[in-house]
């Protein structure tokens, strides 16, 4: 099964760029469908970034985010072949992880 998280991260003069898409509904719990049934609450409580294995961000997310969210930052620190890792954990108890190799 191919990831819900695209990841790109660039290294230029000492700054890295992090970009990450992720494919998630983010149901508020709110919203009702055609049929007029509330759509049960379906999103992303942890989003966590970590550098060579470390953690470097953590995010507490919650109904309020979009659906599929995107998340840029920079950074220093880094350096062009460091690894990054990005996982989630939704309010359903699902994950994910990938993994990024800094260019």
């Amino acid at each position: 099964m191919a990831s819900s998280i695209r990841v790109r991260a660039v290294e230029s003069g000492g700054v890295t760029s992090f970009k990450a898409l992720v494919r998630h509904p983010m149901d508020s719990g709110f919203v009702k469908d055609s049929a007029g049934n509330i759509v049960p609450p379906h999103f992303i409580q942890v989003l966590t970034i970590s550098l060579n294995g470390e953690d470097v961000f953590v995010a507490d997310w919650g109904p309020a985010v979009s659906k599929d969210p995107f998340l840029e930052c920079r950074f220093e620190g880094a350096k062009k072949g460091d690894k990054l890792t990005i996982s989630w954990v939704d309010n359903k108890g699902e994950s994910d992880s990938t993994e990024a190799t800094i260019a």
